[in-house]
Protein backbone atom coordinates (compact mmCIF):
# COMPACT_ATOMS: atom_id res chain seq x y z
CA UNK A 1 0.00 0.00 0.00
CA UNK A 2 1.26 3.56 -0.90
CA UNK A 3 0.81 6.52 0.02
CA UNK A 4 -0.47 9.16 -2.46
CA UNK A 5 0.99 12.59 -1.65
CA UNK A 6 4.00 14.53 -2.81
CA UNK A 7 5.44 17.81 -2.81
CA UNK A 8 8.12 17.19 -5.24
CA UNK A 9 8.40 16.27 -8.78
CA UNK A 10 9.22 12.65 -9.38
CA UNK A 11 9.70 12.38 -5.38
CA UNK A 12 8.67 9.20 -3.40
CA UNK A 13 6.66 8.21 -0.84
CA UNK A 14 6.09 6.04 1.85
CA UNK A 15 5.25 2.19 0.60
CA UNK A 16 3.92 -0.44 3.05
CA UNK A 17 3.18 -3.87 1.36
CA UNK A 18 0.41 -5.67 2.93
CA UNK A 19 1.30 -9.38 3.47
CA UNK A 20 -1.55 -11.65 3.35
CA UNK A 21 -1.46 -15.04 4.03
CA UNK A 22 -3.19 -17.77 2.62
CA UNK A 23 -3.39 -21.17 2.29
CA UNK A 24 -1.69 -23.30 -0.39
CA UNK A 25 -4.09 -23.48 -3.90
CA UNK A 26 -3.90 -27.11 -5.89
CA UNK A 27 -0.71 -28.03 -7.01
CA UNK A 28 -0.54 -27.34 -10.41
CA UNK A 29 -0.13 -30.15 -13.57
CA UNK A 30 3.19 -30.68 -15.65
CA UNK A 31 6.58 -30.78 -15.10
CA UNK A 32 9.37 -29.19 -12.94
CA UNK A 33 11.50 -27.05 -15.46
CA UNK A 34 13.65 -29.98 -15.11
CA UNK A 35 16.72 -28.96 -17.83
CA UNK A 36 17.27 -30.63 -20.73
CA UNK A 37 20.16 -32.06 -22.56
CA UNK A 38 21.55 -29.24 -23.85
CA UNK A 39 21.33 -27.36 -20.51
CA UNK A 40 18.74 -25.04 -21.33
CA UNK A 41 15.97 -25.13 -18.53
CA UNK A 42 12.61 -26.03 -20.10
CA UNK A 43 8.64 -26.83 -19.19
CA UNK A 44 7.42 -24.81 -16.17
CA UNK A 45 8.75 -23.40 -13.14
CA UNK A 46 6.35 -23.48 -10.13
CA UNK A 47 7.28 -20.41 -7.40
CA UNK A 48 4.99 -20.29 -4.07
CA UNK A 49 4.87 -16.76 -2.50
CA UNK A 50 1.86 -14.94 0.29
CA UNK A 51 0.11 -12.88 -2.76
CA UNK A 52 -0.57 -8.88 -1.99
CA UNK A 53 -2.28 -7.93 -5.36
CA UNK A 54 -5.09 -6.12 -6.34
CA UNK A 55 -4.71 -5.46 -10.13
CA UNK A 56 -1.93 -6.27 -12.65
CA UNK A 57 -3.03 -3.24 -14.45
CA UNK A 58 0.32 -1.08 -15.03
CA UNK A 59 -1.11 1.79 -14.34
CA UNK A 60 -2.92 0.85 -11.33
CA UNK A 61 -0.63 -1.81 -9.72
CA UNK A 62 1.73 -1.64 -6.39
CA UNK A 63 1.82 -4.03 -4.71
CA UNK A 64 4.47 -6.71 -4.09
CA UNK A 65 3.15 -9.55 -6.04
CA UNK A 66 1.62 -7.51 -8.73
CA UNK A 67 5.51 -5.74 -9.28
CA UNK A 68 6.49 -9.51 -9.91
CA UNK A 69 4.30 -10.26 -12.23
CA UNK A 70 3.97 -6.61 -14.19
CA UNK A 71 7.81 -7.12 -14.60
CA UNK A 72 7.07 -10.54 -16.62
CA UNK A 73 4.23 -9.50 -18.85
CA UNK A 74 5.66 -5.82 -19.65
CA UNK A 75 9.11 -3.76 -20.62
CA UNK A 76 9.89 -0.67 -19.69
CA UNK A 77 11.95 2.01 -21.24
CA UNK A 78 14.47 1.45 -19.24
CA UNK A 79 15.77 -1.33 -16.43
CA UNK A 80 18.27 -2.81 -14.08
CA UNK A 81 20.46 -6.16 -14.99
CA UNK A 82 19.44 -8.96 -12.52
CA UNK A 83 23.09 -9.01 -11.46
CA UNK A 84 23.74 -4.95 -10.69
CA UNK A 85 20.60 -3.07 -9.39
CA UNK A 86 23.29 0.12 -8.91
CA UNK A 87 23.42 1.58 -13.06
CA UNK A 88 20.17 1.56 -15.29
CA UNK A 89 20.21 0.09 -18.70
CA UNK A 90 18.63 0.34 -21.49
CA UNK A 91 15.19 -1.88 -22.54
CA UNK A 92 13.17 -1.17 -24.92
CA UNK A 93 14.86 2.13 -25.16
CA UNK A 94 18.20 4.24 -25.26
CA UNK A 95 18.42 7.78 -23.41
CA UNK A 96 20.22 10.77 -23.25
CA UNK A 97 19.59 13.65 -20.55
CA UNK A 98 20.69 17.71 -20.71
CA UNK A 99 23.23 18.77 -18.22
CA UNK A 100 20.66 20.37 -16.01
CA UNK A 101 18.57 16.61 -15.77
CA UNK A 102 15.51 18.27 -16.75
CA UNK A 103 14.88 16.95 -20.27
CA UNK A 104 15.28 13.76 -20.93
CA UNK A 105 15.31 12.19 -24.43
CA UNK A 106 14.50 8.67 -24.84
CA UNK A 107 15.35 6.28 -28.52
CA UNK A 108 13.10 3.21 -28.56
CA UNK A 109 15.01 0.25 -29.57
CA UNK A 110 14.24 -0.64 -33.52
CA UNK A 111 12.07 -3.34 -34.05
CA UNK A 112 10.95 -3.94 -30.88
CA UNK A 113 6.68 -5.55 -31.30
CA UNK A 114 4.26 -6.55 -28.79
CA UNK A 115 3.47 -9.87 -28.18
CA UNK A 116 0.11 -9.35 -31.27
CA UNK A 117 3.57 -8.73 -33.41
CA UNK A 118 2.42 -5.02 -33.86
CA UNK A 119 5.55 -2.40 -33.41
CA UNK A 120 6.09 -0.35 -30.46
CA UNK A 121 5.88 3.31 -31.21
CA UNK A 122 6.20 6.77 -29.32
CA UNK A 123 2.58 6.82 -29.59
CA UNK A 124 2.66 3.76 -27.34
CA UNK A 125 4.94 5.52 -25.00
CA UNK A 126 3.23 8.43 -24.42
CA UNK A 127 -0.54 6.95 -23.73
CA UNK A 128 1.43 4.58 -21.52
CA UNK A 129 2.97 7.34 -19.51
CA UNK A 130 -0.23 9.72 -19.99
CA UNK A 131 -2.09 7.35 -18.44
CA UNK A 132 -0.46 6.45 -15.43
CA UNK A 133 -0.46 10.26 -14.51
CA UNK A 134 -4.13 10.48 -15.79
CA UNK A 135 -5.85 7.40 -13.60
CA UNK A 136 -4.24 9.19 -10.59
CA UNK A 137 -3.68 5.43 -9.11
CA UNK A 138 -0.96 4.16 -6.38
CA UNK A 139 1.65 4.49 -9.01
CA UNK A 140 0.90 8.22 -10.42
CA UNK A 141 3.10 9.76 -8.18
CA UNK A 142 6.36 8.49 -9.67
CA UNK A 143 5.74 11.04 -12.84
CA UNK A 144 4.45 14.03 -10.35
CA UNK A 145 5.83 16.92 -12.44
CA UNK A 146 7.02 15.37 -15.74
CA UNK A 147 5.77 16.04 -19.22
CA UNK A 148 5.50 14.08 -22.10
CA UNK A 149 6.21 14.95 -25.08
CA UNK A 150 6.56 12.53 -29.06
CA UNK A 151 9.09 13.84 -30.75
CA UNK A 152 8.98 11.40 -33.65
CA UNK A 153 7.65 7.86 -34.11
CA UNK A 154 11.05 6.53 -32.57
CA UNK A 155 11.33 9.54 -30.04
CA UNK A 156 10.13 10.50 -26.80
CA UNK A 157 11.24 13.92 -24.34
CA UNK A 158 10.29 14.12 -20.92
CA UNK A 159 10.93 17.08 -18.78
CA UNK A 160 10.38 18.53 -15.71
CA UNK A 161 10.70 21.68 -13.61
CA UNK A 162 13.62 21.04 -11.33
CA UNK A 163 16.45 18.65 -12.29
CA UNK A 164 15.09 14.97 -11.66
CA UNK A 165 18.30 12.48 -10.96
CA UNK A 166 16.14 9.67 -10.03
CA UNK A 167 13.65 9.89 -13.48
CA UNK A 168 16.17 6.94 -15.39
CA UNK A 169 15.49 4.88 -12.37
CA UNK A 170 11.99 5.62 -11.91
CA UNK A 171 11.33 4.58 -16.07
CA UNK A 172 12.85 1.05 -14.97
CA UNK A 173 9.27 0.51 -12.24
CA UNK A 174 7.64 -2.35 -13.23
CA UNK A 175 4.61 0.31 -13.01
CA UNK A 176 5.82 2.46 -16.02
CA UNK A 177 5.42 -0.53 -18.45
CA UNK A 178 4.70 0.32 -21.94
CA UNK A 179 0.85 -0.81 -23.04
CA UNK A 180 -0.09 -1.57 -26.42
CA UNK A 181 -2.11 1.55 -27.18
CA UNK A 182 -4.20 0.68 -29.79
CA UNK A 183 -5.45 -2.79 -28.02
CA UNK A 184 -5.65 -0.87 -24.52
CA UNK A 185 -7.85 1.73 -26.05
CA UNK A 186 -10.16 -0.56 -27.85
CA UNK A 187 -11.07 -2.15 -24.56
CA UNK A 188 -11.84 1.27 -22.59
CA UNK A 189 -8.63 2.65 -22.25
CA UNK A 190 -8.03 5.92 -21.88
CA UNK A 191 -5.18 8.89 -20.27
CA UNK A 192 -8.57 10.05 -17.80
CA UNK A 193 -10.21 8.59 -14.97
CA UNK A 194 -12.91 7.83 -18.06
CA UNK A 195 -10.55 4.31 -18.45
CA UNK A 196 -12.28 1.10 -17.97
CA UNK A 197 -9.44 -0.99 -19.31
CA UNK A 198 -8.52 -2.52 -15.79
CA UNK A 199 -11.09 -5.73 -16.15
CA UNK A 200 -9.40 -6.20 -19.31
CA UNK A 201 -5.51 -6.19 -18.89
CA UNK A 202 -6.64 -8.15 -15.27
CA UNK A 203 -7.44 -11.20 -17.68
CA UNK A 204 -4.88 -10.28 -20.83
CA UNK A 205 -1.69 -8.63 -21.44
CA UNK A 206 -0.72 -6.19 -24.06
CA UNK A 207 2.61 -5.73 -23.66
CA UNK A 208 6.12 -6.34 -25.31
CA UNK A 209 7.62 -8.82 -22.12
CA UNK A 210 8.73 -11.92 -22.43
CA UNK A 211 5.53 -13.77 -20.96
CA UNK A 212 2.19 -12.87 -21.47
CA UNK A 213 -0.90 -13.64 -18.79
CA UNK A 214 -2.77 -17.04 -19.29
CA UNK A 215 -4.48 -16.96 -16.15
CA UNK A 216 -4.79 -14.65 -13.04
CA UNK A 217 -6.84 -15.47 -9.84
CA UNK A 218 -5.77 -12.94 -7.40
CA UNK A 219 -6.11 -14.98 -4.09
CA UNK A 220 -4.33 -18.06 -5.23
CA UNK A 221 -2.86 -18.18 -8.65
CA UNK A 222 -0.88 -16.60 -11.36
CA UNK A 223 0.30 -18.74 -14.56
CA UNK A 224 2.73 -16.59 -16.82
CA UNK A 225 3.26 -18.08 -20.55
CA UNK A 226 5.96 -17.51 -22.95
CA UNK A 227 5.30 -15.00 -24.92
CA UNK A 228 6.75 -16.12 -28.45
CA UNK A 229 7.27 -13.21 -30.03
CA UNK A 230 9.38 -11.74 -28.04
CA UNK A 231 12.56 -10.04 -29.39
CA UNK A 232 13.79 -8.25 -26.50
CA UNK A 233 17.38 -8.96 -24.53
CA UNK A 234 16.12 -11.40 -22.07
CA UNK A 235 14.08 -14.19 -23.53
CA UNK A 236 11.89 -16.53 -21.42
CA UNK A 237 13.70 -19.85 -20.31
CA UNK A 238 10.64 -21.30 -19.19
CA UNK A 239 7.35 -22.29 -21.06
CA UNK A 240 5.39 -21.61 -18.14
CA UNK A 241 5.63 -19.51 -14.69
CA UNK A 242 3.40 -20.37 -12.04
CA UNK A 243 2.88 -18.49 -8.92
CA UNK A 244 1.11 -19.91 -6.28
CA UNK A 245 -0.24 -17.94 -3.24
CA UNK A 246 1.03 -20.64 -0.43
CA UNK A 247 1.34 -19.75 3.44
CA UNK A 248 5.38 -19.58 4.11
CA UNK A 249 5.14 -22.95 6.60
CA UNK A 250 3.63 -24.85 3.23
CA UNK A 251 6.38 -22.98 1.28
CA UNK A 252 9.00 -24.54 2.77
CA UNK A 253 7.67 -28.37 2.84
CA UNK A 254 7.08 -27.29 -1.53
CA UNK A 255 10.54 -26.41 -2.11
CA UNK A 256 12.23 -29.03 0.52
CA UNK A 257 10.16 -31.57 -1.48
CA UNK A 258 10.31 -29.95 -5.06
CA UNK A 259 6.44 -29.81 -5.30
CA UNK A 260 7.80 -26.04 -6.15
CA UNK A 261 10.95 -24.80 -7.34
CA UNK A 262 11.39 -21.27 -5.85
CA UNK A 263 9.89 -19.99 -2.26
CA UNK A 264 9.68 -16.09 -1.94
CA UNK A 265 8.59 -15.91 1.66
CA UNK A 266 10.44 -17.99 4.28
CA UNK A 267 11.55 -15.69 7.62
CA UNK A 268 15.01 -15.59 8.41
CA UNK A 269 14.47 -19.07 10.93
CA UNK A 270 12.66 -20.90 8.09
CA UNK A 271 15.33 -20.38 5.72
CA UNK A 272 17.88 -21.50 8.09
CA UNK A 273 16.07 -24.73 8.89
CA UNK A 274 16.08 -25.78 4.98
CA UNK A 275 16.96 -29.50 4.31
CA UNK A 276 20.23 -30.01 2.96
CA UNK A 277 20.35 -29.74 -1.02
CA UNK A 278 17.89 -26.45 -1.22
CA UNK A 279 19.03 -23.44 -2.04
CA UNK A 280 19.54 -20.30 -0.63
CA UNK A 281 19.59 -16.64 -1.75
CA UNK A 282 20.08 -14.59 1.89
CA UNK A 283 20.75 -10.85 1.66
CA UNK A 284 19.17 -7.63 3.78
CA UNK A 285 16.55 -6.30 1.76
CA UNK A 286 16.12 -2.75 0.65
CA UNK A 287 13.48 -2.94 3.92
CA UNK A 288 14.44 -0.34 6.42
CA UNK A 289 12.38 -1.16 9.77
CA UNK A 290 12.53 2.20 11.80
CA UNK A 291 11.48 4.27 15.24
CA UNK A 292 9.71 7.41 14.67
CA UNK A 293 9.38 9.26 17.67
CA UNK A 294 7.02 11.82 17.92
CA UNK A 295 8.44 15.37 17.89
CA UNK A 296 5.49 17.64 18.35
CA UNK A 297 4.51 18.74 21.49
CA UNK A 298 0.83 18.62 20.92
CA UNK A 299 1.55 14.84 20.63
CA UNK A 300 3.72 14.00 23.72
CA UNK A 301 5.60 16.47 25.69
CA UNK A 302 7.87 13.86 26.65
CA UNK A 303 8.98 12.28 23.15
CA UNK A 304 9.28 15.72 21.49
CA UNK A 305 12.43 16.51 23.82
CA UNK A 306 16.08 15.69 21.77
CA UNK A 307 17.38 13.95 24.87
CA UNK A 308 14.29 11.30 24.88
CA UNK A 309 15.55 11.04 21.16
CA UNK A 310 19.36 10.57 22.35
CA UNK A 311 18.20 8.21 25.05
CA UNK A 312 16.28 5.50 22.78
CA UNK A 313 19.17 5.82 19.52
CA UNK A 314 21.84 5.01 22.47
CA UNK A 315 19.29 2.61 24.45
CA UNK A 316 18.44 0.04 21.64
CA UNK A 317 20.79 -3.12 21.84
CA UNK A 318 20.98 -3.34 18.00
CA UNK A 319 23.01 -6.40 17.85
CA UNK A 320 20.50 -8.00 20.33
CA UNK A 321 17.79 -7.21 18.10
CA UNK A 322 19.60 -9.28 15.22
CA UNK A 323 19.43 -12.49 17.43
CA UNK A 324 15.45 -12.28 16.23
CA UNK A 325 15.51 -11.24 13.13
CA UNK A 326 17.72 -13.97 11.52
CA UNK A 327 19.07 -14.92 8.87
CA UNK A 328 20.27 -12.54 6.00
CA UNK A 329 19.21 -9.52 8.39
CA UNK A 330 21.72 -6.88 9.43
CA UNK A 331 21.28 -3.23 11.15
CA UNK A 332 20.45 -0.70 9.36
CA UNK A 333 23.05 2.15 9.49
CA UNK A 334 21.00 5.04 8.30
CA UNK A 335 17.80 5.36 6.60
CA UNK A 336 19.32 4.58 3.27
CA UNK A 337 19.91 1.01 3.52
CA UNK A 338 22.82 -0.85 2.28
CA UNK A 339 21.84 -1.48 -1.86
CA UNK A 340 21.84 2.08 -2.67
CA UNK A 341 24.34 4.76 -3.35
CA UNK A 342 24.87 6.64 -0.19
CA UNK A 343 24.24 4.12 2.06
CA UNK A 344 26.73 5.02 5.27
CA UNK A 345 29.32 2.80 6.17
CA UNK A 346 28.61 0.08 9.74
CA UNK A 347 31.28 2.83 11.61
CA UNK A 348 28.67 5.41 11.22
CA UNK A 349 25.55 3.31 12.50
CA UNK A 350 24.15 4.08 16.08
CA UNK A 351 25.75 2.69 18.79
CA UNK A 352 24.57 0.98 21.80
CA UNK A 353 25.54 2.90 25.07
CA UNK A 354 23.26 2.04 28.07
CA UNK A 355 25.05 4.87 30.21
CA UNK A 356 24.41 7.41 27.74
CA UNK A 357 20.98 6.11 27.01
CA UNK A 358 20.75 6.48 31.12
CA UNK A 359 22.24 9.86 31.49
CA UNK A 360 19.61 11.22 28.37
CA UNK A 361 16.83 9.51 29.84
CA UNK A 362 17.45 11.62 33.05
CA UNK A 363 18.56 15.20 31.22
CA UNK A 364 15.02 14.35 29.65
CA UNK A 365 12.94 13.62 33.06
CA UNK A 366 11.27 10.78 31.34
CA UNK A 367 12.28 8.24 33.59
CA UNK A 368 9.59 5.86 34.59
CA UNK A 369 7.21 8.33 32.96
CA UNK A 370 4.61 6.23 30.45
CA UNK A 371 5.44 6.20 26.74
CA UNK A 372 3.59 4.38 24.57
CA UNK A 373 4.70 2.72 21.36
CA UNK A 374 2.16 1.91 18.54
CA UNK A 375 2.84 -1.03 16.14
CA UNK A 376 1.03 -3.02 13.40
CA UNK A 377 0.70 -6.10 14.62
CA UNK A 378 -0.53 -8.77 11.69
CA UNK A 379 2.03 -7.46 9.54
CA UNK A 380 5.56 -9.34 9.31
CA UNK A 381 7.79 -7.52 6.73
CA UNK A 382 9.83 -10.08 5.34
CA UNK A 383 9.10 -12.50 7.79
CA UNK A 384 10.27 -10.39 10.93
CA UNK A 385 7.43 -10.40 13.73
CA UNK A 386 6.65 -6.89 14.37
CA UNK A 387 4.91 -7.62 18.14
CA UNK A 388 8.50 -9.80 18.76
CA UNK A 389 10.80 -6.94 17.80
CA UNK A 390 8.38 -4.43 20.00
CA UNK A 391 8.64 -6.47 22.95
CA UNK A 392 12.22 -6.62 22.74
CA UNK A 393 12.40 -3.04 22.13
CA UNK A 394 9.96 -2.64 25.26
CA UNK A 395 12.20 -4.80 27.24
CA UNK A 396 15.74 -3.07 25.95
CA UNK A 397 14.71 0.38 26.65
CA UNK A 398 13.17 -0.60 30.22
CA UNK A 399 16.57 -1.14 30.93
CA UNK A 400 17.72 2.19 30.80
CA UNK A 401 14.91 3.42 32.73
CA UNK A 402 12.12 4.36 29.48
CA UNK A 403 8.94 3.21 30.53
CA UNK A 404 7.29 1.74 27.57
CA UNK A 405 3.87 0.58 27.18
CA UNK A 406 3.12 -1.22 23.84
CA UNK A 407 0.00 -0.55 21.88
CA UNK A 408 -0.33 -3.04 18.72
CA UNK A 409 -3.23 -2.97 16.57
CA UNK A 410 -4.15 -3.99 12.71
CA UNK A 411 -2.54 -2.18 9.95
CA UNK A 412 -6.03 -1.55 9.07
CA UNK A 413 -6.25 0.62 11.68
CA UNK A 414 -3.03 1.77 13.12
CA UNK A 415 -1.84 3.11 9.52
CA UNK A 416 -4.21 6.52 9.79
CA UNK A 417 -2.62 7.09 13.12
CA UNK A 418 0.88 6.68 11.53
CA UNK A 419 -0.04 9.13 8.82
CA UNK A 420 -1.93 11.54 10.88
CA UNK A 421 0.99 11.54 12.93
CA UNK A 422 -0.22 11.00 16.46
CA UNK A 423 1.79 8.12 17.38
CA UNK A 424 3.78 9.16 20.36
CA UNK A 425 7.01 6.51 18.92
CA UNK A 426 5.60 4.34 15.88
CA UNK A 427 7.10 1.07 15.07
CA UNK A 428 7.42 0.98 11.07
CA UNK A 429 9.20 -0.34 7.89
CA UNK A 430 9.61 1.31 4.62
CA UNK A 431 10.03 -0.54 1.28
CA UNK A 432 11.64 1.19 -2.10
CA UNK A 433 9.08 2.55 -4.68
CA UNK A 434 12.11 2.32 -7.08
CA UNK A 435 15.93 2.07 -6.75
CA UNK A 436 17.45 5.65 -6.04
CA UNK A 437 18.51 7.08 -2.59
CA UNK A 438 15.90 10.04 -3.55
CA UNK A 439 13.30 7.56 -1.77
CA UNK A 440 14.68 8.27 1.30
CA UNK A 441 14.52 11.71 1.54
CA UNK A 442 10.68 11.67 2.26
CA UNK A 443 12.02 11.25 6.20
CA UNK A 444 13.05 14.88 5.96
CA UNK A 445 11.49 17.44 7.91
CA UNK A 446 8.08 19.25 6.29
CA UNK A 447 8.46 15.89 4.24
CA UNK A 448 5.63 13.00 4.08
CA UNK A 449 7.48 11.06 6.51
CA UNK A 450 8.71 13.52 8.40
CA UNK A 451 5.53 15.23 9.07
CA UNK A 452 4.32 11.96 10.58
CA UNK A 453 7.16 12.11 13.08
CA UNK A 454 5.61 15.94 14.03
CA UNK A 455 8.68 17.41 12.20
CA UNK A 456 7.63 20.19 10.12
CA UNK A 457 9.90 22.77 7.55
CA UNK A 458 11.65 24.51 9.24
CA UNK A 459 12.62 22.12 11.94
CA UNK A 460 16.52 21.58 10.84
CA UNK A 461 17.67 24.22 8.07
CA UNK A 462 21.03 22.13 7.46
CA UNK A 463 18.92 18.72 6.80
CA UNK A 464 16.53 20.66 4.64
CA UNK A 465 19.37 21.55 2.16
CA UNK A 466 20.77 18.52 2.21
CA UNK A 467 16.88 17.23 0.95
CA UNK A 468 16.89 19.66 -2.09
CA UNK A 469 20.54 18.86 -3.09
CA UNK A 470 19.56 14.94 -2.73
CA UNK A 471 16.70 15.53 -5.20
CA UNK A 472 18.46 17.70 -7.51
CA UNK A 473 22.24 16.80 -7.62
CA UNK A 474 23.11 14.99 -10.75
CA UNK A 475 26.85 13.93 -10.15
CA UNK A 476 26.99 10.34 -9.22
CA UNK A 477 29.82 11.16 -6.98
CA UNK A 478 28.98 14.53 -5.60
CA UNK A 479 25.19 12.94 -4.86
CA UNK A 480 26.72 10.18 -2.77
CA UNK A 481 28.71 12.57 -0.46
CA UNK A 482 25.20 14.30 -0.29
CA UNK A 483 23.21 11.30 0.75
CA UNK A 484 26.25 10.13 3.44
CA UNK A 485 26.17 14.10 4.50
CA UNK A 486 21.94 13.17 4.75
CA UNK A 487 22.14 10.04 6.79
CA UNK A 488 25.03 11.18 9.33
CA UNK A 489 22.81 14.32 9.89
CA UNK A 490 19.20 12.14 9.97
CA UNK A 491 21.20 9.58 12.93
CA UNK A 492 22.34 12.69 14.67
CA UNK A 493 19.75 15.36 14.78
CA UNK A 494 16.26 13.35 13.57
CA UNK A 495 13.56 12.15 15.33
CA UNK A 496 13.99 8.27 13.46
CA UNK A 497 15.82 5.60 14.97
CA UNK A 498 16.74 3.06 12.12
CA UNK A 499 17.03 -0.36 13.33
CA UNK A 500 16.60 -3.20 10.59
CA UNK A 501 17.29 -4.80 7.20
CA UNK A 502 15.48 -7.84 7.36
CA UNK A 503 16.74 -10.32 5.39
CA UNK A 504 15.35 -11.74 1.99
CA UNK A 505 15.40 -15.20 1.39
CA UNK A 506 14.48 -16.68 -1.44
CA UNK A 507 15.15 -20.98 -1.23
CA UNK A 508 14.98 -22.86 -4.61
CA UNK A 509 15.96 -26.13 -6.11
CA UNK A 510 19.19 -26.88 -7.50
CA UNK A 511 17.84 -27.23 -10.89
CA UNK A 512 16.98 -23.23 -10.62
CA UNK A 513 19.79 -20.35 -11.77
CA UNK A 514 19.65 -17.29 -12.35
CA UNK A 515 18.37 -16.40 -8.99
CA UNK A 516 18.98 -12.92 -7.83
CA UNK A 517 17.29 -10.67 -5.22
CA UNK A 518 15.79 -6.87 -6.81
CA UNK A 519 15.01 -4.10 -4.14
CA UNK A 520 11.52 -3.45 -6.22
CA UNK A 521 9.99 -6.72 -8.08
CA UNK A 522 12.23 -9.02 -5.72
CA UNK A 523 12.82 -11.64 -8.69
CA UNK A 524 12.65 -11.19 -12.62
CA UNK A 525 10.64 -14.69 -13.63
CA UNK A 526 12.28 -14.08 -17.33
CA UNK A 527 16.29 -14.43 -15.65
CA UNK A 528 15.37 -17.68 -14.03
CA UNK A 529 16.46 -20.40 -15.54
CA UNK A 530 19.35 -17.98 -17.02
CA UNK A 531 23.09 -19.02 -16.53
Amino acid sequence: MKSLSSKRPVACLAALAVVVAVSACAEPEGGTGDKDRSGSASGQIVIDTTFDVKTIDPGREYEPTGQILVKGLYDTLLTFADEDTTKVVPDLATYMANEELTEYTLTLEEGRVFSDGEPVTADDVVFSLERLQGLKGNPAFLLDGVSVEKIDDATVKLTTAESAPALPAILATPSLGILNSKVVKDHGGATDDSDTAEEFLNGNSAGSGPYVLEKLDVSSEAILAKNEKYNGPQKATYDRVILRNTEPATQKMNVERGDSQVALGLSGDMAESLAPGVKIESVPSATVVFLLVNADPAVSDLTSKPDLVKAIKAGVDYDGLLEIAGLGAAQATGLVPSVFLGALDEGDALKYDPDAAKAAVAAAGAEGQPITLSFPNDIDPTGLNMTTLAERLQSQLGKVGLNVKLAPAPFATEIDAYRSGTEQIGLWYWNPDYMDPANYLAFGPGETVGLRSGWPEGANAAIEQLVSAGYTTGDETERQKVFEQWGKAMNAESPFVPLLQPGSNVAYQPSVTGVHYNPVWLINVAGLGAN
